[in-house]
């Protein structure tokens, strides 16, 4: 495919080869939440895991949306986010594969809850080694094969 193809023109293209039938995606935008959060923990951390990855692959994002009075909005995701969660390690497990298969990947912390911008954010990241990380929340992308086998053992979030 041509690389100056817009996300629009290269789904339009999907839509043609698969005759109407919805798009399905190569790739895949998951995130991976510890089980034990509190509901306003599960949607911050989401908010800022999947934040990362649209800041740095810019093939996930969409083109901006317009409403009928031609009044515009933020483009987003041109795929679905898949919601997953997990016991904590469940999500050790899942960040060691995303390591392994070099998977962009955001993380979130336990620390982060304390802190309360991103330097200190980051800080409270860099201060940890990998493998003693307390995560709470993982967003991975890539190729869905990838994905699929860096998530095993984790389930859809209800």
């Amino acid at each position: 495919m041509n690389n100056e193809q817009s996300n629009d023109e290269r789904d339009e293209l999907n839509d043609e080869q698969n005759d109407g039938q919805p798009v399905r995606f190569d790739t895949k935008i998951a995130v991976l939440l510890r089980e034990d959060l509190e509901p306003w923990q599960r949607l911050n951390v989401t908010a800022f895991l999947v934040s990362g990855l649209g800041t740095t692959l810019p093939e996930v994002i969409g083109e901006p949306y317009e409403d009928a009075d031609e009044v515009p909005y933020l483009p987003m995701f041109r795929q679905p986010v898949l919601v997953f969660q997990g016991t904590k390690e469940t999500l050790t497990a899942a960040h060691g594969r995303a390591l392994v298969r070099a998977l962009p990947r955001a993380v979130f912390t336990s620390d982060l809850f304390t802190t309360g911008n991103d330097r200190d954010n980051r800080a409270a990241v860099r201060a940890v080694p990998t493998g003693d990380l307390d995560l709470v929340g993982l967003a991975v992308y890539g190729p869905r094969n990838a994905v699929d086998k860096a998530l095993k053992g984790a389930r859809m979030h209800p």
